[in-house]
């Protein structure tokens, strides 16, 4: 619980660049509800073209968890806003789905974190028995439950919980560090000068390596 709560005080990006070996989804699996961030752990399910199965593992998801549905690139919607309003109401974190759903402006007023590759009025069928809690591929990364959803406006990293613990102390820094470098700049200063710029650009042209950082008081 503490590195969920960490978690939601940080962007996924900030997470990114503290390891940018952490998987991340294939961007085209967006935010539906915008100005969402979300954080739990994976259950997961397969549902090609058949929303049965997301209805099951909604009944089997424990709250907080982020429900996870693979679609091996189904064409149908496997959920809407009835079964994002059970999500709400069983207490999960989220719903994230590789391929469709629908129902967008019902979902929009639920205002739980829901993530997908785009909406279709046409629904699937109802007769999957595929089992949940299962390893799946997911937009480009292999999810297994328990893994670590974290998501926001933009984008979904997926990874297990120790390799996020392991990182999450970076990314707080560089979350400190960013949110002093846009006061610096509401004050008027110059991005530039808030970095080491100067000094990184001369030493790449030296041919010497070097890093760009923050020249600031986090």
């Amino acid at each position: 619980m503490e590195l969920i709560a960490r978690l939601l005080e940080i962007d996924v990006s900030a997470l990114s660049d503290a390891d940018k070996t952490l998987p991340v989804v294939d961007p085209a699996v967006r935010a539906v509800v915008p100005d969402v961030r979300m954080a739990g752990p994976a259950y997961t399910v397969v549902a090609e073209d058949d929303h049965l199965a997301v209805m099951t593992a909604l009944a089997e998801a424990a709250p907080g968890d982020v429900l996870v549905v693979a679609t091996h690139g189904g064409t149908r919607a496997v959920f809407g806003e009835l079964f994002a309003t059970e999500a709400r109401r069983r207490g999960l974190a989220g719903i994230v789905c590789d391929g469709l759903c629908r129902d967008v402006r019902g979902l929009r007023a639920i205002g739980l974190p829901v993530f997908a590759r785009g909406t279709t009025p046409r629904s699937g069928t109802t007769a999957s028995r595929a089992p949940g809690g299962q390893e799946v591929a997911f937009g480009g990364v292999t999810v297994r439950p328990g893994d670590i959803v974290f998501g926001d406006d933009d984008g979904l990293l997926v990874a297990g919980p120790e390799r996020i613990a392991a990182a999450l102390e970076t990314a707080e820094a560089i979350a400190r560090a960013e949110r002093a470098i846009l006061a610096a700049q509401a004050r008027g200063e110059a991005l530039h000068g808030l970095t080491n710029h100067a000094e990184h650009v001369a030493a790449l042209d030296r041919g010497e390596a070097s890093a760009l950082a923050f020249r600031v008081d986090a």
